[in-house]
């Protein structure tokens, strides 16, 4: 059975081995090999998660028992709005189609509900078919972004948001 858990300072390897183990698979074709390297670098290195945590980032960890399966992290970004963010959201390839993306956006939906969100967003890449999930999810497309994340790379996305 497939729990839900909010990840301590301790479990930073764990989403680190998780992103490193699924965005290979997620955006090889897409982006290539060496803007995945630069950017598992600059977003999931230690210094860098430790800082969102201290900063008031949720991550939350999808397990059973011993295996972990993925994991989602997400903060308020407005707060006059209560506008949050849906920064990452990632299962293991061993386990697509088994529900474990559904469990851990239901529970950010549920945790950022109880918080009084007006809406939750996301960017995902225009070229991810992670887009068709949050499409059937509910979400809708608010716009189209290009963002330049150094060293010659941009992250070529949609905006995606539900509203409560």
């Amino acid at each position: 059975m497939i729990t839900i858990r909010k990840a301590k300072e301790q479990d930073i390897e764990i989403i680190r081995d998780i992103a490193a183990a699924t965005w290979p698979s997620t955006y090889l074709d897409i982006i290539g090999q060496n803007q995945i390297d630069y950017m598992l670098d600059k977003m999931y290195n230690k210094g860098e998660l430790l800082n969102q945590l201290m900063e008031g980032h949720i991550f939350l960890i999808a397990e059973d028992n011993e295996n972990q399966f993925g994991f989602a992290g997400y903060s308020i970004v407005d707060h006059e709005e209560r506008i949050y963010k849906l920064h990452k959201l990632y299962v293991l390839p061993s386990a697509h189609g088994k529900g474990v993306g559904k469990i851990l956006i239901n529970e950010v939906f549920n945790q950022v509900k109880d918080s009084g969100a007006s809406a939750l967003q996301l960017n995902v890449n225009k070229h991810n078919k992670a887009k068709d999930f949050y499409l059937k999810g509910g979400f809708t497309i608010k716009e189209s972004v290009k963002i330049d994340i150094g060293e010659g790379y941009v992250m070529d996305d949609y905006v995606m948001e539900y509203r409560f």
